[in-house]
């Protein structure tokens, strides 16, 4: 099954099925709501992390609702008769497993008839400008996902500081898939991710992951010697605030809750381009990728040389790393032991 093999399911019944079905990319271009994105593990057999991912569709909804219902609906009557994340929970839930239910079983009969390997990437939007009588519509996305394997070089994430922060951060909302467009004019041709900041030097995210550094702490940094193991370095994990405006995404969320049970240092702090030469390791996650080491990150020399809008007259400076590190490899594989753990059978919903 390839990811063009992809079936879009609205309010339970089908509407796309292969080769009709409309890329992720261009189905959430041309819908407005709150989405999230997850997929399979273990060969289809479970769903990563659904329910943290219910309640995050839930409460993206409400906040969206509340703060800019133009992204969300034009029935500012019907908004009004859901104002809290309880009401939004029992609603949404029952109407995408409704919808996720035919999306799976359509997707793994085309993945059984095709006899191919490989995990399925779910994408699920509600949007309250809806034909129906029930408030909402529901959309189920299902297509084929081939994770990357952690910790081969080739696989590592090359980025680019960009553009700025989201607005409404705290929701996960399709008009931003629009709004970054303006952004890949300035991708560099080795980039494969755009990091944002609002000044060129505090980074945020990423367009589509959570960024993370892990940092010498300053105060160290003049004592330390190259020929000590790395575990020896006084170090932290650095990432941006939610109040900096990111999205709180489920695995940054996993991330900073490994860093707590294993007493991995961590400080919600957007990572400073000027201390770069304090940083040993950096990732990014989402729920596609979990956790991928950083290979090379570019930034302008100067901020102001993106008003240029086009790569090819930004001058660049780069941080290159060796690879995945220690600290890296040690969330990576915890995560992926609370995946097994957190995972949601695929076989309730079929």
């Amino acid at each position: 099954m390839t990811s063009s093999n992809s079936f879009l399911v609205i309010n339970g019944v089908l509407s796309h099925s292969p080769p009709e079905t409309p890329s992720v990319s261009v189905f959430l271009n041309n819908q407005s709501g709150a989405y999230t994105t997850t997929r399979t593990h273990n060969n289809t057999s479970s769903l990563l992390f659904w329910d943290r991912h219910l309640h995050r569709l839930s409460n993206s909804a409400l906040i969206l609702s509340k703060s800019n219902p133009y992204l969300f609906t034009s029935d500012m009557n019907w908004v009004s008769s859901f104002s809290s994340f309880s009401n939004w929970v029992s609603l949404i839930r029952p109407l995408v497993e409704e919808s996720l239910c035919n999306g799976l079983c359509m997707a793994l009969r085309e993945k059984g008839f095709c006899g191919t390997e490989g995990e399925l990437a779910i994408t699920t939007l509600v949007s309250g400008n809806s034909r129906v009588c029930r408030g909402i519509d529901v959309y189920v996305h299902v297509g084929g996902y081939d994770p990357m394997v952690f910790g081969r070089r080739e696989n590592g994430a090359r980025l680019a500081v960009v553009g700025c922060g989201r607005d409404v951060a705290m929701a996960k909302y399709s008009e931003w898939v629009r709004r970054r467009k303006y952004m890949e004019k300035l991708r560099p041709p080795s980039a494969t991710e755009l990091l944002l900041s609002n000044d060129g030097d505090q980074i945020l995210e990423g367009s589509v992951t959570n960024f993370f550094v892990v940092c010498r702490r300053e105060m160290d940094a003049a004592n330390d010697d190259p020929n000590e193991p790395k575990s020896k370095y006084s170090f932290e994990v650095q990432t941006a605030a939610i109040s900096d405006g990111v999205l709180p995404g489920v695995i940054r969320q996993l991330v900073i809750e490994v860093c707590s049970s294993k007493g991995i240092p961590l400080r919600e702090v957007a990572p400073s381009w000027s201390d770069r030469n304090l940083w040993e390791e950096a990732f990014v996650t989402n729920s596609l990728r979990l956790v991928q080491h950083v290979e090379m990150i570019q930034a302008p020399i100067s901020w102001e040389q993106l008003h240029l809008k086009n790569s090819e007259k930004v001058s660049w400076e780069e941080k290159q790393f060796e690879g995945p590190g220690l600290i890296t490899e040690e969330i990576q594989s915890e995560i992926m032991d609370r995946a097994d753990v957190e995972g949601y059978p695929v076989s309730n919903f079929l």
